[in-house]
């Protein structure tokens, strides 16, 4: 396991160089990027304040120009302004926490995680507990202080989860914003977050 000053050092010499919007989970491949529109969509430059508690967040807004009939969903951070390697993926609203899955009661044990019943999450960066799929939207079932279900549909049944998470897996929230209309999306200094979480 990796201190934090370790984790701190390897996310130091990361070479991310542009964010990017997608509609849909990047993976490794910053898959699902928007395009089009007028003025068109394009990757822009970020900058990052230096590592600290094993994250680092941007310290320069971007304002992205997206076209009409778009819905954001994710964030990438890649080493070009085109192609490029995908080197970090954040749900939009990201607030990403460690966890621990109880298999007998199908229950995520995240202590004072915040959430709502039916509010949006997803599992990133690992592998997910097993009947879960990374990057995925799901919803919050009967939330308590430090632990709730998750269900495939708002009010749904929850879901048998069948094994533990990768380490590396962390639980966020994730807000989706819809553009009936072109518009701008402005990431915020701040709002873009990498993590080494093992």
């Amino acid at each position: 396991m990796l201190t934090t000053s370790g984790r701190n050092q390897l996310l130091d010499a990361t070479d991310i160089a542009y964010a990017s919007l997608h509609t849909d989970y990047p993976g490794t491949t910053q898959a699902n990027e928007v395009t089009g529109g007028s003025p068109a969509y394009a990757r822009k430059s970020v900058t990052f304040a230096s590592a600290a508690s094993g994250s680092k967040a941007s310290n320069n807004a971007q304002t992205f120009d997206v076209p009409a009939g778009t819905t954001v969903r994710w964030i990438g951070g890649s080493t070009a302004s085109t192609a490029g390697s995908g080197r970090a993926v954040s749900p939009n609203g990201a607030t990403p926490q460690e966890f621990i899955t109880d298999v007998t009661n199908d229950k995520i044990q995240c202590p004072a995680h915040g959430y709502s019943a039916d509010q949006k999450i997803v599992f990133y960066g690992g592998t997910p507990p097993g009947g879960l799929t990374a990057g995925t939207i799901y919803f919050v079932k009967a939330p308590a202080t430090d632990d709730f279900q998750v269900a495939a549909t708002a009010g749904g049944s929850a879901i048998n989860l069948t094994s533990q998470a990768v380490a590396d897996c962390v639980v966020s929230k994730i807000v989706e914003e819809s553009f009936g209309a072109q518009g701008t999306f402005t990431l915020a200094s701040g709002a873009f977050t990498i993590a080494l979480n093992n």
